[in-house]
């Protein structure tokens, strides 16, 4: 069996390594945070001192970070995966960021026999805890199929969506869509409170449209509407991705007003006390702003399907 390396034990991170663990692959985890290591003392993983050790020891490395910088610095660094790797590894990034930076670690891998595949994830943390992800991949065909067991064992719905770069490019886009419906459905809840009208009926209503959108049919009742604002992807995250997008646009040509405006909402939130509440709480942030009662379902309220493609 390949060994398999762990890098970024965070709220994303932690359970998909222990999904691996449970599915019988043998692991060796790092993390900056020593007690996110030490989690996995009663699962099939070993503790690493280093990146270097993982990257000596490991076929696959596997890594799971927050920024674009901390994946270069994990991958290009002296004391990262291409200076002490040899040919023959795979570098999965699951990661979200820059894709220019992927395209980066893919140039700076080939010439020493490393592959990379990137394959952010879609769908939520509470996904993850389950092992219900949605995988978005840029592979070469040889390396989707090197990496898909390990996929398989971390979620349940996997998309081969081109070359190295391809699934980070598909998640940027798909993360546009999910975090500007955020932006969208506070406003019109909010507006809906401002006018009186009852949620329950209002959603019904909105659900049989074609104004019905994913976050408000599987995310939000769930979520803010019951009440529960803890994160299962922050304001600062979806912040930041839109940081990210605006930035691939840019570089790409493609004028995006919408994702602009979004995101100095976004930035008004976590320049508040919403930056590591869950991004449905958007609405809580209007309702603040405009004095308007916060909507909230009731207990018996709307029943949503499980996450689908």
């Amino acid at each position: 069996m390949q060994q398999i390396g762990f890098i970024g034990l965070g709220r994303m991170g932690n359970p998909m390594a222990s999904n691996l663990c449970k599915k019988g692959f043998e692991l060796l985890v790092y993390d900056v945070n020593p007690r996110a290591i030490a989690a996995f003392g009663q699962l099939n993983a070993e503790p690493a001192t280093s990146i270097a050790d993982i990257a000596r020891a490991c076929d696959i490395v596997i890594t799971m970070l927050p920024s674009s910088a901390q994946v270069e610095a994990v991958v290009l660094g002296a004391q990262g995966l291409l200076a002490h790797g040899r040919a023959g590894q795979l570098i999965l990034d699951m990661s979200t960021i820059d894709p220019n930076t992927t395209d980066l670690l893919a140039e700076r891998a080939s010439p020493k026999g490393i592959s990379v595949v990137d394959a952010p994830v879609g769908r939520l943390a509470s996904h993850a805890d389950r092992g219900e992800s949605l995988f978005m991949v840029g592979a070469s065909a040889e390396d989707f199929e090197r990496v898909l067991p390990l996929l398989r064992a971390m979620g349940t719905t996997i998309h081969h969506c081109g070359k190295v770069g391809a699934g980070m490019r598909t998640k940027l886009v798909n993360n546009y869509l999910a975090i500007v419906s955020c932006q969208l459905n506070a406003e019109a809840l909010a507006l809906a409170q401002r006018f009186g009208l009852d949620l329950e009926k209002t959603l019904e209503v909105i659900d049989g449209t074609t104004a019905f959108n994913g976050q408000l049919r599987m995310n939000w009742p769930t979520k803010v509407l019951k009440g529960d604002i803890s994160a299962g992807f922050t304001i600062d995250l979806a912040h930041k991705d839109l940081s990210l997008i605006l930035d691939a646009a840019n570089k790409a040509k493609v004028p995006m007003p919408v994702a602009a405006a979004a995101r100095e909402m976004f930035s008004a939130a976590r320049a508040g006390r919403y930056a590591q509440s869950d991004f449905s709480a958007m609405i809580d942030v209007l309702c603040d702003l405009a004095a308007i009662e916060k909507p909230r379902l009731a207990a018996s309220g709307i029943q949503t399907p499980t996450a689908r493609e």
